[in-house]
């Protein structure tokens, strides 16, 4: 992507600056909060967990959003309504005591104010899609977890900024705690979450023999078939078990070349996946060389609003092996 003859990075350079800086302030608190166990669940309507981190990450990086951009809209997963009601008292004064952490001068109406910050649904000229938390559940068991930021500029993937505290890849030597961010035609760069040490530029596998492919899922039946993976697999070749994680960590672990493949199959027709579950994941991915569509073989369509509405189910992989894989996903009749 160029601009006046500049390069993506060069254009979207101080979008990047404050997207990492984001997700990173965003993760210490969630790291906080999950070393001291006051996780304080909620359920949503859709039986769907949210914590006092989810809140509070939101709050943080909706804030930096709009004290460096006004004029942008966030599409994000949280809303405060639940924190304001009396019956709330607690949880929000939760909320309020693990921001003010971080922001000291910060007061309680204007943290819920930044949560609803990334109250935006439909589509904008340029707007932000923000999950707090993606993988609550992970989170709350002490696995991998994301906090995960993209903007998407004329329904374009150009900014992304993903942080995975509990990830721990080969390049990382032991270390746990990665933050990848990308831009739009500049390439993907992996950083240690605690110091931002550059990890150097992230670059998908090439392999294509199917007995050393490894294919990532979600953890959650829920979120995926895994019955429909087994299916892939097979048709491909591939033996090996597939690695099972909560969360766009998934596309760190591809993106870095770790892993070949990540499928998000349909348990149910009826299902429509959440742009902030995908935005931020598939910039990571294919600014590292590989590709992301749909099972169908289309693009993401990220002009709809908050929901790929056009889509179904996501596949992603390092490129090389991607008609073969879409080819097993549709053998397998999904």
């Amino acid at each position: 992507m160029r601009r006046g003859g500049l390069t993506g990075a060069q254009v979207y350079e101080r979008e990047l600056h404050i997207a990492v800086a984001a997700v990173r302030e965003a993760a210490e608190l969630c790291r906080n909060i999950q070393g001291t166990l006051e996780a304080s669940v909620l359920e949503k309507t859709d039986r769907s967990p949210v914590t006092i981190a989810d809140f509070g990450s939101q709050a943080l990086v909706c804030s930096r959003l709009k004290d460096a951009f006004p004029g942008d809209a966030i599409i994000a997963e949280e809303d405060a309504s639940v924190l304001r009601e009396d019956k709330s008292n607690l949880l929000r004064e939760r909320v309020v005591r693990q921001v003010q952490k971080l922001r000291t001068d910060a007061r309680a109406p204007e943290i819920l104010d930044w949560v609803d910050l990334g109250g935006d649904k439909t589509f904008s000229v340029r707007f932000w899609t923000l999950d707090p938390i993606d993988g609550t559940k992970g989170y709350l068991r002490g696995d991998q977890y994301a906090v995960a930021l993209a903007l998407i500029v004329s329904g374009k993937l150009t900014v992304s900024a993903v942080a995975c505290p509990n990830l721990s890849l080969e390049q990382m030597k032991g270390d746990s705690g990665l933050l990848m961010a990308a831009v739009a035609g500049g390439g993907t760069r992996m950083y240690r979450l605690s110091d931002l040490k550059d990890l150097g530029m992230a670059r998908v596998s090439q392999m294509s023999d199917p007995e050393r492919l490894t294919i990532c899922e979600s953890v959650e039946e829920s979120h995926t078939s895994h019955a429909g993976s087994v299916l892939v697999a097979q048709h491909m070749g591939i033996s090996s078990a597939s690695i099972r994680m909560d969360s766009q960590a998934k596309y760190a672990v591809v993106a870095s070349g770790n892993a070949e493949i990540y499928l998000r199959l349909p348990s149910d027709r009826r299902y429509v996946e959440n742009i902030w579950d995908h935005a931020a994941g598939s910039l990571l991915v294919e600014e590292a060389g590989g590709r992301v569509t749909d099972i169908d073989g289309n693009d993401l369509d990220f002009s709809l609003g908050f929901q790929l509405a056009e889509n179904r189910g996501v596949v992603v992989s390092n490129g090389v092996v991607h008609e073969t894989l879409l080819e097993a996903v549709h053998r397998a009749g999904l």
